[in-house]
């Protein structure tokens, strides 16, 4: 019979400076795929349900706190001794909880939920008194076992013989202990290094030392366990969040043309029968419904897209969008915070920014919104069924009513009743004999005496 797993807190270390990141934001902060880095262990952690989780924080620690305020509790580690040094920041808030205690890093996003509950499954399976996780990583902490297969001690890479060097499994750092015993053997550990520091590493010997029992958990994936520490890792974590979101979405029933050449941030969500050609970047808290083509060299970002539209290729749907089902948006069309009806076309070189438009409402090549004044943006209204022309301009505040068209080339500031065609232009004048008297071939023909004479 297995043991009933104790309840479990999380404490995550997210105070280091992040010195080679080169950047005047803090490490755990850089984005993801669409989310700060810290967001993806905070997620992992959560999966667990725990009893507490606690976030240790330095660098920037306000803003840290500002950005994940409703998800953890947070202790400041003032002083950078160590990442012993900064578990022991938690022991405060943890005094009154006497379950498990799991340990993460903010700079290590990859860690997969069911890589956690694997290890509080096999803690207590095994009873353990500590569950440590090991990759096959070039980091510098060695897991040396022993003829049979348990951990002798961890050894770090400079004091390593050339056998310990040859292994490839190494310490990820992330712990799984009780409570008392981490607060415990935390108190034994010096700072007796060259740094000064407290390093937690040290508390695998003490506890190897004390004869208690250590289960060392390799992951399958070593992926997992990268650590973030510059732009290049970034980089290299971020594309394995996009890999992993187009491989869910394509089991969930996208096609995906071309993964390599698509991005998708990880708080996006896709319809089944959906298809995304090559290009293609969805960026933010997207909502792509069933049955969406998304052509060539799109983007998309922070909106909502219904069933059975059509975008693309080259469009942008900026922040704010709302577009209903069936909705056609072509080449170099350009949307901006605004709420599109069933229906609704507009197939080439037109923006539609701060505007309600009605369903099945069309907008002619190069027809815009004209929402910016200098000083405040305006909302346009365009009625159910209207038909806007070619390079049409409406000048916002404006309302186009429903079956209401606006004429080509036509600049429109006053409301257009419902059912009315709109037409604002010059009168037309014809200049007869004009490229005769410039001269054959136009403008290779004379100079006219007076740059300002009309005729």
């Amino acid at each position: 019979m297995a043991s009933k797993q104790p309840s479990i807190a999380v404490v995550v270390l997210a105070a280091g400076k992040g010195t080679r990141m080169k950047s005047g934001l803090a490490k755990v902060l850089h984005p993801l795929a669409g989310r700060p880095m810290l967001s993806f262990p905070l997620a992992a952690a959560e999966s667990l349900n725990p009893e507490r989780l606690v976030v240790v924080v330095g660098r920037d620690a306000d803003r840290v706190r500002e950005t994940f305020a409703d998800r953890a509790t947070f202790v400041l580690q003032e002083e950078q001794r160590g990442t012993g040094h900064a578990v022991a920041q938690a022991e405060r808030e943890l005094e009154r909880f006497n379950g498990d205690v799991l340990i993460l890093y903010g700079d290590t996003p990859l860690i997969r939920p069911e890589t956690l509950a694997q290890m509080a499954a096999t803690k207590a399976e095994t009873r353990a008194d500590l569950v440590l996780l090991t990759a096959e990583i070039e980091v510098p902490g060695i897991v040396v076992r022993d003829e049979g297969g348990s951990v002798a001690r961890i050894v770090e890479a400079t004091d390593a013989t050339p056998a310990e060097l040859a292994i490839r499994e190494r310490n990820t750092g992330v712990y799984l202990l009780s409570a008392e015993l981490l607060w415990k053997t935390l108190a034994q550990i010096g700072d007796h290094n060259e740094q000064g520091e407290i390093y937690l590493t040290d508390l695998v010997g003490l506890l190897v030392r004390d004869g208690l029992r250590i289960e060392a958990l390799q992951m399958a994936d070593s992926e997992e366990a990268i650590g973030v520490n510059t732009r290049v890792e970034l980089a290299e974590a971020a594309a394995v969040i996009r890999r992993r979101k187009l491989e869910q979405l394509m089991l969930e029933g996208v096609t995906i043309v071309d993964p390599a050449a698509t991005y998708i941030d990880v708080g996006v969500e896709v319809g089944r029968d959906s298809v995304i050609e090559p290009g293609c970047s969805i960026q933010g808290e997207c909502r792509i419904g069933t049955g969406v083509h998304l052509k060539p060299g799109c983007m998309i970002e922070t909106s909502d897209v219904g069933d059975d539209s059509v975008i693309g290729p080259n469009a942008h749907l900026r922040p704010g969008c709302v577009l209903g089902r069936r909705v056609r948006i072509g080449n170099f069309v350009e949307i901006k915070n605004s709420v599109l009806g069933d229906g609704v076309k507009a197939d080439h070189l037109s923006y539609i920014g701060d505007a309600d438009v009605g369903a099945k409402a069309s907008f002619g090549c190069g027809a815009i919104t004209v929402n910016y004044n200098w000083l405040e943006k305006s909302r346009t209204t365009v009625g159910e069924g209207a038909n806007i022309g070619c390079n049409a301009n409406l000048i916002a505040p404006v309302v186009i009513g429903k079956n209401a068209a606006v004429a080509a080339g036509s600049t429109i500031g006053n409301e257009v009743p419902d059912a009315a065609l709109a037409v604002e232009r010059a009168r037309q004048r014809n200049v007869e004999g004009w490229t005769a008297r410039r001269g054959a071939g136009g403008s290779s023909g004379r100079k006219r005496k007076d740059e300002g004479e009309t005729d």
